[in-house]
């Protein structure tokens, strides 16, 4: 599936990727296999933006709320994730993927942490493909902790506290060095956007399909970008000025 030059192709896509746990229910498996099936559907989506030119690529893997999921649950995951990035990590990083870990990374054991650092420092100057993995992320959490950077260095003389308006905000959020959010697609049927990418979502397009996310692939993918490019994005203006 190559990139199509004549489409219009979005900078920047975000994935909630839902449904791991109802497609395991649904072959009678514990919630944790699902988990483990849609590392198959990350790996096509990196492949797909990597086809496309897409610039960032981010995906919600694990938020601030999932803390409260069941033990076991949270504690495969960890597992999951120090697997995941031992075995990733080096295709990662030969195919030019630059991997960055946004969240309140503080609470995750050291172990996990050191992992995440490591991938970070490895592949900081890949430029084929920004991969955003949101954990222990929340789009209040965003906005709340650039409120306080803000403010920290307005108290440090750096501006005026007058002068924080929206431009100024959005410096200090998570992604402020990424591409503007263009299109943010959910998995599994949900129609919510679940806390993720608040500030960011504003003016992106959203696509919400009930595939279940470990079912996920390109083709699916392709056709989120197919309706992407058949919607007219006027940022305020009216069709009449956009078409001019």
């Amino acid at each position: 599936m190559a990139a199509r030059p004549d489409a219009r192709v979005p900078r920047h896509l975000a994935i909630v990727m839902d449904g791991n746990g109802r497609w395991a229910k649904q072959r009678f498996r514990p919630r944790t296999f699902g988990h483990h099936a849609g590392q198959k559907a990350v790996r096509e989506a990196v492949e797909f933006c990597l086809r496309q030119g897409i610039a960032s690529l981010t995906l919600f893997a694990f938020s601030s709320e999932n803390w409260q999921r069941p033990p076991g649950e949270v504690s495969a995951l960890m597992e999951l994730f120090l697997k995941a990035i031992d075995r990733e990590v080096d295709e990662l990083h030969g195919n030019g993927v630059r991997i960055r870990f946004v969240g309140d990374l503080e609470p995750f054991a050291p172990e996990l942490r050191e992992r995440m650092e490591a991938a970070m420092a490895r592949t900081e100057n890949n430029a084929a493909l920004n991969m955003n993995v949101a954990v222990n992320y929340g789009g209040r959490w965003d906005i709340a902790r650039a409120a306080r950077l803000a403010a920290e260095a307005a108290a440090r003389g750096e501006f005026a506290i007058g002068d924080i308006d929206e431009q100024r905000l959005h410096g200090y959020t998570c992604l402020a060095d990424q591409p503007p959010l263009d299109l943010f697609i959910r998995t599994g049927g949900e129609r919510r956007v679940s806390n993720f990418l608040l500030w960011q979502i504003a003016y992106a397009e959203l696509y919400f399909t009930d595939t279940l996310w470990p079912d996920v692939d390109q083709a699916c993918l392709a056709e989120a970008l197919d309706d992407y490019a058949r919607r007219e994005r006027r940022f305020g203006r009216t069709g009449e000025q956009v078409a001019g």
